[in-house]
């Protein structure tokens, strides 16, 4: 892990398109601001863990769920 030191209204530079910059200090409170581009998504850790968490919940299928689903279907008359 890189540790930097910055002061406010000071930032960092990530790749060639995301910049973090320091706004704010108190206590033990640090705001950040985040430039990146729109196509770039950014998340606290903890909503990120949340998000990843949920997709591997919804990709995971058990054959029982899809034994269930075809017999629907086919109760449907959809194959």
């Amino acid at each position: 892990m890189l540790v930097l030191t910055r002061k406010v209204n000071q930032s960092i530079v990530i790749g060639d398109e995301i910049e973090v910059v320091v706004l704010e200090v108190r206590g033990e409170q640090v705001r950040i601001g985040v430039r990146a581009p729109k196509s770039i998504t950014v998340h606290r850790k903890e909503v990120y863990e949340q998000i990843r968490q949920e997709n591997l919940n919804a990709a995971s299928v058990s054959t029982d769920d899809l034994a269930t689903l075809q017999t629907r279907l086919a109760e449907e008359g959809i194959s």
